[in-house]
C-alpha cells in the first residue's frame, strides 16, 4: 500500500527485453541506501518488487501484462520516474490509499500555467472518468492529486509549485503519457451501489479499514 506522496525521483539507467518482460535499472540515492531485496517500491504509481541492489542502483523485472497496461514500457535512458516505497506500520499517513494497481493510462490534452500552478487536463477512457469525482482523489503517476473537474472522457487538476517541483508532473507535457489509479474507496462505493447494496456499504467500508 502507498499513500501517493512521492520521496524521490529515480533516474533511468535502461529498460532491457527479457522474454516477454522486461528489466528496470535506475538510479534511486536515497531510497538506494535503505532498499533491499523483496521490498516494493511504486515506480510512477506501478507496484514493483526490487530484485537487484548496487549501491544506489537498483533492478526491477517487470511482467508483460504490466509493460502493455502502464507506461513503463516508454521509459528510455535518462527519463525520471516518481518513486515510493510502500508504507510502513510506523509511517505517517498522507494523500491517499494507493494500491499500485494501475487501472489505465491516460494522456495529457493541455498543460498551462496560470499564476503560480499548472492548470492539467487529461483525457481516460470514459470508464476511468466514471471512478471519479469533484474534489476526490486520483493517482497520476502515483502522486496523489485533487480532482478539478470530470468530464466524459478526462478530468483536470490544479498542480501547485511544489508538487511540480518533487514529481514529474513538473515536466510532463501536452501528449505526454501517465499512469491514472482511481480512488479505491469510489471503487467499492461504485461495486456496492451497483450490486444495490448501498445499505451495507458503510459496513464494508468499516470491514476493509476505510472508517
Amino acid at each position: 500500500m502507498f499513500t501517493g506522496l512521492v520521496v524521490e525521483l529515480g533516474d533511468i539507467v535502461s529498460l532491457e527485453k527479457r522474454g516477454t518482460g522486461a528489466r528496470l535499472f535506475l538510479d534511486a540515492m536515497a531510497l538506494g541506501q535503505e532498499a533491499k531485496i523483496g521490498d516494493s517500491i511504486a515506480i510512477n504509481g506501478t507496484c514493483l518488487t526490487v530484485v537487484e541492489v548496487r549501491g544506489s542502483r537498483l533492478a526491477f523485472d517487470i511482467s508483460d501484462e504490466t509493460l502493455k497496461s502502464t507506461n513503463l514500457g516508454e521509459l528510455r535512458a535518462r527519463d525520471r520516474v516518481n518513486l515510493e516505497p510502500a508504507l510502513r506500520l510506523n509511517d505517517r499517513l498522507g494523500g491517499h490509499f494507493v494500491s499500485g494497481h494501475i487501472d489505465g493510462v491516460g494522456r495529457i490534452r493541455s498543460k498551462n500555467l496560470e499564476g503560480e500552478v499548472y492548470k492539467i487536463v487529461i483525457g481516460t477512457e470514459p470508464w476511468i472518468a466514471g471512478y471519479l469525482v469533484e474534489k476526490g482523489s486520483v493517482a497520476v503517476d502515483g502522486t496523489s492529486l485533487t480532482v478539478v473537474d470530470v468530464m466524459r472522457d478526462g478530468f483536470s487538476l490544479v498542480v501547485i509549485p511544489h508538487t511540480a517541483k518533487m514529481t514529474t508532473i513538473g515536466i510532463k507535457s501536452a501528449g505526454d503519457r501517465v499512469n491514472i489509479e482511481v480512488d479505491i474507496l469510489g471503487k467499492y462505493v461504485a461495486k456496492y451501489l451497483k450490486k444495490g447494496k448501498d445499505s451495507n456499504l458503510m459496513q464494508a467500508l468499516k470491514e476493509q479499514g476505510f472508517v
